[in-house]
């Protein structure tokens, strides 16, 4: 491991060198890589600053209990040894689960879909409330969030809703929730006051970048077509939906989210090209499963990972079986305690996996 640390350490420096040639600050693509290359890698030297520090402590109060004739010193270096023992042993554990192999589509933005399943209105009516948890979890990170399209719900909520979610690491995290989402409670639309189970569907998608990716202008047919709303002078006048088909898929994407027929023609060739860059993502993962899938983010859009239940206000998550007592709060945004355990789940098979 200190090897590995070193190694980092060189290139941290190497690279701080390169950012200031030159010839790399007036190449803005270079220096921008290399500056999030360089910020990644600070946070692995910094840890490993603290490592160091933590181990040479260690190493004076050993020497001193060794050395030292007088008790009261080495009394307090007794004192020191047990709280620096662990110090180290967490800083390993720390440095290891950032030493793991990164999916390169970790840092990538996301293009969410959450669509609604089983249970007629009140699915639609669920799918809205896991937009507004996904919503209310990216403002506590301050990503920013755009919807691109919705569709929604005759009794509230949404049949769909498309979301796009920008910043640091963001398909790392949203990864997770790709899967089928149960939720067993009263609905709003229940007049007998039983419980139902209902559910909806979470594709968290890396988002595209032109280099990721060819799409061509010839695979796509477009079509128009007016805009629905709450009235005003442009609704229903002007024809500023777009729907776009990539002839040779038959994959098909629509965004309504703009005012202007260009605005949603651009923000509908994002979602049409993050879509198929999905499925080749998807089968580069296929052909190469034994080393990037896990159980944890399998991608499997019809696994069911999590229920929610709100006569016991409970949340299950079924992949890593864990269970949290805090719906109304995990409702409102606070999912991190559960996406940190997918993580650390994740991050042990991987380190298994390295081991076998």
């Amino acid at each position: 491991m200190l090897d590995k640390l070193e190694a980092i350490n060189a290139k941290f420096n190497d690279i701080g060198v390169s950012l200031t040639n030159p010839d790399v600050v007036s190449d803005q693509k270079k220096f921008m890589a290399l500056s999030k290359e360089y910020s990644k890698l600070e946070k692995i030297v910094k840890k490993h600053q603290a490592y160091k520090k933590c181990l040479d402590s260690l190493a004076f109060a050993k020497e001193v209990l060794k050395e030292e004739q007088d008790e009261e010193l080495r009394d307090l270096a007794k004192a020191d040894i047990t709280p620096l023992e662990e110090e180290k042993e967490a800083l390993e554990d720390e440095i290891q689960q950032m030493l793991i192999p990164k999916d390169p589509q970790d840092e990538k933005n996301v293009v969410l879909e959450v669509r609604a399943g089983t249970g007629g209105d009140e699915a639609s009516i669920f799918v809205g409330d896991l937009v507004r948890m996904y919503i209310k979890y990216c403002e506590k990170h301050g990503w920013k969030v755009e919807m691109l399209s919705t569709n929604e719900g005759t009794s509230g909520g949404y049949k769909e809703a498309i979301l796009q979610i920008s910043g640091e690491d963001v398909y790392g995290t949203m990864k997770y929730e790709s899967g089928v989402h149960r939720v067993q409670r009263v609905p709003a639309t229940e007049t007998q006051g039983r419980v139902h189970t209902s559910a909806a569907t979470v594709a968290a998608m890396p988002e595209a970048e032109e280099i990721d990716f060819e799409l061509k202008e010839s695979d796509v047919k477009m079509e128009t077509s007016r805009s629905g709303g709450a009235g005003g002078q442009n609704v229903n006048k002007v024809e500023t939906k777009v729907q776009l088909t990539h002839v040779p898929t038959g994959v098909v994407v629509v965004c309504s989210m703009d005012r202007t027929q260009l605005g949603n023609r651009i923000r509908a060739m994002e979602m049409l090209r993050s879509k198929l860059y999905e499925e080749e993502v998807r089968k580069h993962e296929d052909a190469i499963a034994s080393q990037r899938k896990t159980l944890v983010s399998s991608g499997d859009r019809s696994a069911k990972i999590r229920t929610y239940n709100w006569p016991q206000g409970r949340i299950t998550d079924h992949r890593i079986g864990k269970t949290m007592y805090n719906l109304d709060a995990f409702i409102n945004g606070d999912l991190q305690e559960m996406i940190d355990a997918l993580m650390f789940a994740e991050n042990a098979e991987k380190m298994k996996a390295g081991q076998n």
